[in-house]
């Protein structure tokens, strides 16, 4: 009687089906936007980097909802965030306007990648100690977001990318080097989704999306470089001195103000929903 409790509580072996698989597209979408900007199809492979994203988007809520968190999980969304937010933005950049300019062109490319990687990495080894209302540096899907929302508006208006090579590749470099850097970006994760709101702001919302529609290369691109220009203010804003180490390099010294600060305990809760996510 009691081996068969024991059998019945013994942890199950395998990984869960429904997150995996979310991550499975968002992992697809990024693959298919490399091929698809080898091929020329430029606008298709932009769009399929903006799809990575919701797939990114929806893994770790779906993990959170149905209770099927896993290690695994979270190093296979690591895995692939890497492919669709790093490799994939920069090639497609790189066959777009890069190809032409020899060493300049897949150094630009190759430094946007290595920044991906260093910045996921540092993602994963800091989720216990970070605040979990900031990212530290630019999200890798939001500096996806701009390299692809760049090249999606310039296939629409025709611009052959190669005759702006050189603002291509600074724009990607500048990008890359956000997402390493210890600006501070809103995560948004203390958003209260739950609370009532009134019917002007969902009114508001809905012309937010329409506009998005209408113009959704211009709007989205718009929209994240915005975001991405929100750190650097942010994080003068929140110093009292600006450093070199509030900039880039090691933050553990960076002297945020005080109001900014958060105590320990009560940020685990923030750090564990960044890991699942």
């Amino acid at each position: 009687m009691t081996e068969s409790k024991t059998q019945d509580t013994a942890p199950r072996k395998g990984i869960f089906l429904l997150p995996n698989l979310l991550t499975t597209g968002g992992l697809f979408s990024g693959f298919y936007a490399i091929v698809a900007s080898m091929n020329g199809h430029f606008e298709a492979a932009a769009v399929a980097i903006f799809v990575a994203m919701i797939f990114d988007g929806l893994d770790g809520r779906v993990a959170r909802l149905t209770n099927t968190q896993s290690e695994f999980g979270a190093q296979y969304d690591s895995m692939s965030d890497m492919l669709s937010f790093g490799m994939a933005p920069a090639l497609v950049a790189y066959n777009w306007g890069l190809a032409e300019y020899g060493k300049f062109g897949w150094l630009a490319a190759f430094i946007y990648v290595a920044c991906a990687a260093l910045r996921l990495a540092r993602f994963n080894a800091n989720l216990s100690v970070t605040d979990g209302r900031f990212f530290q540096g630019l999200a890798s899907p939001a500096a996806a977001a701009i390299v692809a929302g760049m090249v999606w508006s310039g296939s629409i208006y025709q611009i052959d990318g190669d005759n702006i090579g050189y603002l291509v590749g600074i724009l990607t470099i500048l990008t890359g080097l956000l997402m390493v850097s210890n600006f501070r970006y809103n995560s948004f994760k203390d958003l209260n989704w739950r609370d009532r709101v009134s019917f002007l702001t969902i009114l508001l919302v809905v012309l937010v999306f329409v506009v998005i529609a209408a113009r959704p290369a211009e709007m989205l691109f718009s929209i994240f470089f915005i975001y991405a220009c929100s750190g650097p203010i942010t994080t003068i804003r929140s110093v009292r001195k600006l450093k070199l180490e509030h900039v880039v390099g090691d933050s553990n010294d960076a002297d945020f103000a005080e109001q900014d600060a958060v105590k320990p305990e009560d940020d685990k809760p923030a750090a564990e929903e960044q890991k699942n996510n």
